[in-house]
């Protein structure tokens, strides 16, 4: 391939080999593109280094949720990794949202050196009997906080290694922990743990991604009568908690029901959580 051709296309495939289908693709400077036309090139830094914003959405009535939220942390993390600043990312999102046409679905947004593309998709299969029957996560070490810690970056290598030894052991996803075992987040997620009315989470010092997810929930749960901590914390504080879960985009909220085999226990929180969640537009 020659510098300038296109080298990739916006993948139709989930974590752990579960499919979704692209159902719209929105390129900036060329609008609506067949989802089977390449919209990246091979002298792009996000091919030749991995050097790409992005961000991701859940579509809820044919409408990105909290999709301002999302754009502007695309701008923040497009500026850590000095891209250009992605300039009509909400307006990219939203015709990409209409031309899809779904009641539910996923939004991916990417900024590159040389391109801005809008995709979506259909939701990943299973979510619901994931959030009914729980996650089991392991923990794996990782080293301090690097440059690119709490940025929405695509070098995700580090993540979906994780997930090949999680699965591996028998789990569905692995859990963060440091050199001194404090508790930082899940591969593609934040981790919460309830005791009482109090809801903890990682600091963001910690170097875990500030998720809009996670702020949505934080404000939520104040708004429930629930208090919120922040700090950092070592693994037995999480593993004596009362109720575990995590959030994200598009998984939203699952409870955890085991860490390294050791079973926890479930509580009613998280789907109280997951009720005012899908009230927010």
């Amino acid at each position: 391939m020659g510098e300038g051709a296109p080298a990739a296309r916006v993948a139709g495939s989930a974590r752990r080999g579960r499919r979704v289908t692209l159902l719209a693709l929105a390129v900036a400077g060329r609008g609506l593109v067949d989802p089977g036309e390449p919209v990246f090139f091979a002298d792009d830094e996000a091919v030749v280094r991995g050097t790409a914003a992005f961000d991701t959405a859940r579509v809820r009535h044919g409408r990105g949720v909290m999709l301002d939220r999302h754009v502007e942390r695309l701008f923040r993390s497009s500026q850590a990794l000095r891209l250009p600043p992605p300039e009509g990312a909400y307006e990219l999102a939203v015709q990409a949202i209409e031309a899809a046409a779904v009641d539910e679905g996923a939004l991916r947004l990417y900024r590159t050196t040389r391109s801005l593309v809008a995709a979506v998709t259909t939701l990943p299969p299973g979510l619901d009997e994931l959030r009914r029957h729980g996650l089991a996560l392991v923990t794996v070490r990782v080293m301090a906080p690097t440059a690119i810690s709490g940025i929405k970056s695509t070098s995700y290598g580090v993540n979906m290694a994780a997930v090949a030894e999680a699965e591996s052991r028998g789990a569905g996803d692995a859990l963060f922990v440091d050199e001194d075992g404090t508790v930082l987040e899940a591969t593609t997620s934040n981790v919460w743990w309830r005791d009482g009315d109090e809801l903890t989470t990682p600091e963001l010092s910690t170097g875990v991604l500030a998720g809009v997810t996670r702020a949505a929930v934080a404000d939520l749960a104040r708004t429930a009568g629930y208090r919120v901590r922040e700090g950092s914390f070592k693994l037995p504080a999480l593993l004596a908690a009362e109720e575990v879960f995590v959030s994200s985009a598009v998984r939203e909220i699952v409870p955890v029901v085991s860490i390294d085999g050791q079973e926890l226990r479930r509580g009613a929180v998280a789907a109280e959580l997951q009720g005012l969640l899908e009230a927010i537009d």
